[in-house]
């Protein structure tokens, strides 16, 4: 993938910067692999906001992604054509097996139309196939990976990134997370080849806040421009200090670094080292 700019007729195309979608060989989707998508706006079933900064956007459908890859061990798919898909921030890859069947998986980098992929035990480790952490060399760099054996993958699944495979003991194999988190997972889980492709996607610059809101982004307000009644940090007469111990949130609770994982979660066990360096005590 490369970025383009474009040309600053106006001050928010100045800095603009988007995606030149070069890795990008199919337009459309596959219709029976899509489904619908509704909004929410952030509203629970009461209608109140739960979730701030969501609503508007364009309109969407969702594309629906194998992350299990187990219906068709053993089964040769050939790559039709990589998509750009607008709820995440990888592209996918449409794949056809050899009995007709299609299905989307996660794009990995390099991975283009007319090569083959496969999942299963019996699968080589290469780019593209799915198969369990047993299978895999040591050293290797994976994404899509299960937390739990047939659950489908759940981690590192965004773009750019990948897990390097650190050791497999027992039943246990030693995961280094894009975090840098050291975790164990069992080795029966899956996980797929290769690193995420569309790895550029941090680098692009929106330019102005319509792009966001066409993304469904509501703008975001300081606490500290809004009245106290409103938010902890509001009021004061010109630039006021938090006065407070620490940064809160609009509901008083503590904001920007306190801890939120329960201190005996049951997979702490499985956390060899905390992506802050520590170990889990």
């Amino acid at each position: 993938m490369g970025i383009k700019t474009y040309k600053a007729y106006t001050p928010s195309r100045r800095h603009m910067t988007g995606s030149d979608f070069s890795e990008i060989t199919k337009k459309s989707p596959e219709k029976s692999l899509l489904a619908g998508k509704k909004k929410t706006a952030g509203r629970n079933g009461q209608g109140k906001i739960t979730v701030r900064h969501h609503g508007g956007g364009n309109r969407q459908k969702y594309r629906i992604i194998d992350f299990k890859r187990n219906a068709k061990d053993g089964v040769s798919a050939k790559v039709i054509g990589i998509e750009y898909d607008p709820n995440r921030s990888a592209n996918i890859a449409l794949i056809c097996y050899e009995d007709g069947e299609k299905a989307y998986i996660l794009a990995p980098e390099g991975l283009t139309d007319g090569m083959t992929v496969m999942s299963g035990p019996q699968a080589e480790a290469r780019l593209g196939n799915c198969l369990p952490l047993s299978a895999i060399p040591v050293g290797s760099n994976i994404h899509n990976i299960e937390l739990l054996p047939g659950k489908g993958g759940q981690m590192v699944r965004s773009a750019g990134n990948s897990a390097q495979l650190m050791a497999k003991e027992g039943k246990y194999a030693t995961l280094r997370l894009p975090s840098g988190e050291m975790r164990m997972v069992p080795i029966e889980c899956r996980a797929t080849m290769g690193v995420v492709g569309n790895g550029e996607h941090n680098l692009i610059n929106y330019g102005k806040a319509g792009r966001k809101r066409n993304m469904g982004i509501r703008p975001t307000v300081r606490g500290s421009v809004m009245n106290p009644n409103d938010h902890p940090h509001g009021g004061g007469e010109g630039r006021a200090p938090i006065g407070r111990p620490g940064p809160s949130t609009p509901w008083g609770k503590p904001a920007l670094g306190l801890k939120t994982r329960k201190k005996k979660k049951s997979s702490n066990k499985l956390i060899v080292r905390r992506r802050d360096g520590r170990a889990i005590k």
